[in-house]
C-alpha cells in the first residue's frame, strides 16, 4: 500500500464525515512530496477535570495521524470556557479562570497517556483572544449570517420552540473557528456533534484567505446506560484514570448491544476474533483490552480473575473497604456520597427505589428499602452490580465517618 492511500485510510476509518475528501487527498499529496506534516486540530473546553472513553475516540484517532508523521494542536479552549456553550438544549454555565486551569491541567496531562507528547502542541486559545481588541473582533462578525447560523439544528430547534437563544451563543461558532485561522489547520477532528463549528472554522479561514481545513467527524460513545453520549454530566461515563477495578466493572456493565461499536472505537481487536464468542466471554475481552490500554496486561488480567471470582462465583471481593460509623442507624443518603460510592445523594435515592443496594450475609441478601439502615455490629453492603462496603459500628475511641 502506498503512503497516500494508507494516510486515507488511517483517517477514514470510523470517520462519519469527511468535507473533502477531494481537499483531504490534494492537502496530503502536497504534505507527502514536501515532507511537510500536516497541523490536525483538536479542540476541547476544560469543562471538568477528567478525560473519559468518549474522548478517547478523537484521541485514538489523532494518534494514529501522529504515527503517520503528523502534528497535534490541542486547542485548549480557556477562553471559549468563560463564556460558555450551548451543550443541547442549555447554555453551558461559564467557568471561573480557577475551575478552567486546574481542568486544563488535567486534560492536557491525561490526553498524553494517548497522544504523543513530542508531536502535539497545546496551545491555550485565550493566547490570541486576551489581547484582541473589540475593533479587531467585530469585523469577524461579519463573515458569518444569521441563515448561515440557523443551519445548526439545535439553533432552529430552540427558536423554534421557543427556548431561549442568546446572541452569545451565535458567536460561539465563530470564535472557535477562529482559532483555525490562527493555527491555520489543515485538518480538523471533532464529534458529530461539533460538525456545525467545525464547518464554521472552514468558512472562517476562506475569509481570512487560507486554505479551507478538512472536517474530520468521529461517532459519539454511547455511555454506559446504553442510550445517550457518554457524559459526566449524566453519569454514564468510564474515566481513563478511574481505577482499574472500578474500570473492568463498568465495562462488563454495558449493554451488549453497544459491544461492538466500544471494540470498534476503543480498542484494536480484530474483528475475527470476537465472532462467535459467546457474549460474556466478548464483555470479558473488551474489559482486559481497554484495562490493559490505560494500566497493563497483568493488572487486566487480575481484574479479570477477581471480577469473575466475584460476579461468577457470587463471592465478595477479597478488600472491602470498611467505614467506621458512631452511630447507630445510618443515614445512606447522607453516607455514600460523603465517602465516594456513589457521587450524589439522588443516585442514593434511585438506588434505593430501583432495589439497587442490598445487605449481604452468610444466610441471606436483604434490599435496602430505607434510607436509613440499623446497624448492630457491621453490615456488608452490596451498591448497584458491582461496589461494596462494610460498616462498622466504632469502639471507644475509634474514629468514625459519621
Amino acid at each position: 500500500m502506498d503512503k497516500l492511500k494508507l494516510h486515507l485510510k488511517a483517517i477514514r476509518e470510523n470517520s462519519v464525515d469527511l468535507i473533502s475528501e477531494e481537499e483531504l487527498v490534494e492537502k496530503l499529496k502536497i504534505s507527502l512530496r514536501k515532507g511537510v506534516p500536516l497541523k490536525i486540530k483538536v479542540g476541547f473546553d476544560p469543562t471538568a477535570k477528567d478525560i473519559h472513553l468518549g474522548h478517547t475516540v478523537l484521541l485514538r484517532k489523532l494518534r494514529k495521524l501522529q504515527e503517520l508523521g503528523h502534528w497535534v494542536y490541542f486547542i485548549v479552549g480557556d477562553f471559549t470556557a468563560r463564556i460558555g456553550d450551548p451543550s443541547g438544549l442549555a447554555e453551558r454555565k461559564p467557568l471561573s479562570l480557577e475551575e478552567i486551569k486546574s481542568n486544563a491541567q488535567t486534560y492536557t496531562h491525561q490526553a498524553f497517556r494517548i497522544l504523543d507528547r513530542k508531536k502535539t502542541r497545546v496551545i491555550f486559545n485565550s493566547r490570541w483572544y486576551n489581547n484582541l481588541k473589540l475593533t479587531d473582533f467585530l469585523p469577524l462578525l461579519s463573515h458569518y449570517t444569521v441563515a448561515r447560523m440557523m443551519e445548526r439544528d439545535d439553533f432552529s430547534y430552540r427558536l423554534k420552540e421557543g427556548f431561549p437563544l442568546s446572541i452569545l451563543e451565535f458567536v460561539y461558532p465563530l470564535i472557535q473557528g477562529y482559532d483555525s485561522v490562527k493555527i491555520k489547520a489543515d485538518i480538523e477532528v471533532g464529534g458529530t456533534d461539533q460538525k456545525f463549528n467545525l464547518i464554521v472554522g472552514r468558512h472562517m479561514q476562506e475569509a481570512f484567505g487560507q486554505k479551507p481545513q478538512v472536517v474530520v467527524t468521529l461517532p459519539l460513545l454511547v455511555g454506559l446506560d446504553g442510550k445517550n453520549k457518554m457524559s459526566k454530566s449524566l453519569g454514564n461515563y468510564i474515566g481513563i484514570t478511574e481505577p482499574p477495578k472500578d474500570m473492568f466493572g463498568k465495562i462488563m456493565s454495558i449493554p451488549d448491544e453497544i459491544m461492538d461499536d466500544y471494540f470498534r472505537l476503543l480498542t484494536g481487536v480484530n474483528v475475527k476474533r470476537i465472532e462467535g464468542l459467546h457474549p460474556k466471554d466478548k464483555k470479558i475481552l473488551l474489559a482486559v483490552s481497554i484495562v490493559s490500554q490505560y494500566y497493563s496486561k497483568k493488572i487486566a488480567q487480575k481484574e479479570k480473575k477477581e471480577f469473575e471470582r466475584v460476579f461468577s462465583k457470587k463471592e465478595l471481593p477479597l478488600n472491602v473497604p470498611t467505614y467506621y460509623v458512631g452511630e447507630e442507624r445510618v443515614d445512606l443518603v447522607e453516607l455514600l456520597p460523603k465517602i465516594g460510592v456513589v457521587s450524589a445523594k439522588n443516585e442514593v435515592r434511585r438506588l434505593i427505589s430501583q432495589r439497587g443496594i442490598k445487605r449481604l450475609s452468610e444466610k441471606a441478601t436483604i434490599v435496602v428499602e430505607e434510607r436509613c439502615i440499623k446497624i448492630d455490629k457491621e453490615v456488608t453492603l452490596k451498591v448497584g452490580k458491582k461496589k461494596f462496603l462494610k460498616l462498622v459500628k466504632k469502639d471507644e475511641g475509634e474514629a468514625a465517618i459519621l
